[in-house]
């Protein structure tokens, strides 16, 4: 782990260890240790301590670091390891982690910082509840949008943006068909993430217990009416030449398959491009610069089905059990400091991570950021548009990028080589229920949930 300390060894300061994930992006951390800064200046008796891991093989190395005898208060994870989260133990076999909510106990606020939870956009907060309780604290949320490029839908007659998927078909035929219009209608990245956004869409489960949220989750199910639907919807399209499929499946050597469809939709190869939230500025930037408008809009639904809701993505941060009492609520009171308005704010602007309490887009309305970026307003409304429903909150399962990976590599083979949809979804659901069961029958053991890492 790369490691921040502040200066000096004043043992009569309460000392908070951080423990976060590190991505190849600019400027990931360096907000949360200003904000770590800023705290340590209203709260002088409190240190925060930063250190970073690698987010792939984080969770391998806390479990590694807390054998050894280290004793972080709070420690940043991917979305996909949030099961690795909730069975990690201490050597008795205690839980790592305690839930928030416990650890508030009611109140309204810690060390003269406010308690947020009762602020948060309820699809955020449902994200991050297990089992009825709210677990941990959202840092960086996202989720999938739909970026239009409206001079070339204007130049087509398409004046709306699509809503449905036949909507989406029915525009990108016309935009291809334009004179001077793309060779293709849309692209967007095949990986894990955007396969479940387009079947929680349809409020269907990609496992039981409800997705893992009621119940440890015991099986796989790829071959869902909604999965067949969406695989037969994006082979029509990929059939057709209307949805353009680099290639790159998941995440990829350097996110391959991500950093392509921004290419691809930069060309104005395609007219759509389906990706994260996070790349809004960049897009309408983008767009501007090769002299072009973007729109955003929220991901296509399936019109035959109705619409569920749009799920969370991102990262969370986790509260270690069995703290001093000091140490727990330092940890706590700076949990709900990043979760201020003003943070909550300056991290949007900072890495567009979306606004997750209603007085953080209220104040960003108030400070006119929205009137000026009105695209960035698109993934709070959708979220907070979202039924939340359990389809629509993403699943909590043992093994989830190796399961992911296997969703991945199914479509991928459906689209190249012209394989039999049920049948290769049938195999996928096999080799995931054997990635869930491996990590079912072993929880603790790092062998059973850590995937394969296939960058």
């Amino acid at each position: 782990m790369t490691s921040e300390v502040p200066s000096g060894t004043d043992t009569s300061r309460t000392r908070v260890e951080v423990w976060l994930n590190e991505y190849p992006l600019p400027d990931h951390s360096d907000g949360i240790r200003e904000a770590a800064r800023r705290f340590e200046h209203e709260h002088p008796d409190i240190r925060v301590d930063i250190s970073t891991h690698d987010f792939r093989s984080h969770p391998s190395a806390v479990r590694e670091s807390v054998a050894r005898g280290a004793r972080p208060a709070v420690v940043q994870y991917f979305y996909s390891a949030a099961q690795e989260a909730r069975d990690a133990v201490l050597d008795d076999g205690t839980p790592l982690f305690t839930p928030i909510d416990k650890a508030v106990g009611g109140r309204s606020e810690i060390l003269g910082v406010p308690v947020v939870h009762d602020d948060l956009i309820p699809a955020v907060r449902d994200y991050y509840s297990y089992d009825g309780s709210f677990t941990a604290m959202p840092l960086l949320t996202s989720t999938t949008l739909l970026y239009a490029n409206t001079s070339l839908l204007r130049a087509a007659g398409v004046s709306d943006l699509p809503r449905t998927w036949a909507e989406l078909e029915e525009a990108c035929r016309r935009v291809t068909a334009a004179p001077g219009g793309p060779p293709h209608g849309v692209t967007w990245p095949n990986h894990g993430w955007i396969i479940q956004q387009f079947v929680a869409l349809q409020g269907a489960l990609l496992a039981d217990g409800a997705n893992g949220r009621h119940g440890r989750a015991r099986t796989v199910d790829l071959t869902s009416e909604a999965m067949l639907a969406y695989v037969d919807w994006c082979r029509r399209l990929h059939s057709d030449g209307l949805y353009l499929y680099t290639g790159n499946w998941g995440d990829g050597p350097g996110f391959a398959s991500w950093r392509d469809n921004f290419a691809v939709f930069a060309e104005q190869r395609t007219a759509f491009v389906l990706s994260s939230s996070v790349d809004a500025e960049q897009m309408v930037g983008t767009g501007r610069e090769q002299g072009f408008s973007v729109a955003l809009a929220p991901l296509p639904y399936n019109g035959d089905r109705p619409r569920a809701g749009t799920m969370v993505g991102g990262d969370s941060l986790w509260l270690c059990s069995g703290l001093d009492p000091r140490v727990e609520d330092a940890a706590l009171a700076f949990l709900q400091y990043l979760l201020s308005p003003e943070n909550i704010a300056a991290r949007h602007r900072r890495v567009r991570s979306v606004p997750v309490t209603r007085s953080s887009v209220e104040l960003l309305e108030r400070e006119g950021w929205f009137a000026q970026h009105p695209h960035e307003r698109v993934a709070a409304d959708a979220l907070s548009a979202s039924s939340g429903a359990p389809e629509t909150l993403g699943a909590v399962l043992s093994g989830f990028d190796e399961i992911q990976d296997e969703m991945t590599r199914a479509v991928h083979d459906i689209l190249t080589d012209g394989t039999e949809p049920r049948e290769r979804l049938l195999l996928a659901s096999q080799r995931a229920g054997d990635v869930l069961s491996r990590g079912e029958a072993h929880p603790h053991d790092p062998r059973s949930s850590e995937g394969r890492d296939d960058t």
